[in-house]
């Protein structure tokens, strides 16, 4: 019976890992679209969130069916349950890169992010990817240390999407007010996935060292 229900943690397990490289596939690629006004792209993202959807519900089935027949008690419950929260906030970060893919189409063929600020949400991007490649990494091999080095990313995050809404909302603003909320959204879209990747960062630090972190940074 054990081996059966690590067996099926094994399983669960590399799911979550599948699933943190799709949605920082995903991401990856809604910048890229956004940047360079990519409509093949963005549509290949959009597409691809059903299957980040589909992952998600097999995890779920998987979690469901280990509680169901193993009956799971205390830190294996803990275990279990725990994958179901990151299991939720991976599937969130791929619906927040499908969001981005769709801005990148909301004005194609024009450009939708101005080129004053294009630097600023390249570098949202890529601290999105530096996060979400962090996020496999401890998922494959679960390292408290790695995971609170996401705080800091996130840091970073956040101060990006401030100096963008500066930017915005700023008395230089030249450009039209759809173009002022498509940047706003974009801002909010970013830095909620790193919100999403710090909680599950939060959701590994716990599994190693049994430690409560602050309470999650964005709603499921």
């Amino acid at each position: 019976m054990r081996e059966k229900f690590q067996s099926d943690l094994d399983e669960i397990a590399g799911l979550l890992v599948d699933m943190a490289d799709d949605v920082r596939a995903a991401m990856r690629r809604a910048t890229s679209a956004l940047l360079h006004s990519d409509a093949a792209l963005a549509e290949d993202v959009i597409a691809g969130d059903d299957a980040i959807d589909a992952r998600y519900h097999e995890v779920e089935e998987r979690i469901y069916d280990v509680i169901a027949l193993q009956a799971p008690v205390a830190s294996d419950l803990r275990l279990v349950l725990t994958a179901l929260h990151i299991a939720a906030d991976l599937e969130r970060m791929g619906d927040l890169a499908d969001h981005v893919a769709k801005t990148a189409l909301r004005r194609h063929p024009a450009p939708v992010v101005p080129e004053d600020l294009t630097g600023v949400v390249r570098e949202m991007g890529d601290v999105a990817d530096t996060m979400a490649a962090k996020l496999s990494a401890i998922l494959s091999r679960p390292d408290a240390e790695v995971a609170a080095e996401l705080e800091r990313d996130d840091d970073a995050m956040d101060n990006l999407h401030r100096q963008l809404l500066a930017t915005v909302i700023g008395g230089d603003w030249t450009h039209s007010v759809e173009t002022a909320v498509d940047m706003a959204l974009l801002g909010r879209f970013y830095e909620r996935y790193g919100d999403h990747a710090v909680n599950t960062s939060q959701h590994i630090i716990f599994l190693v060292t049994g430690e409560v972190e602050a309470g999650p940074k964005t709603p499921i």
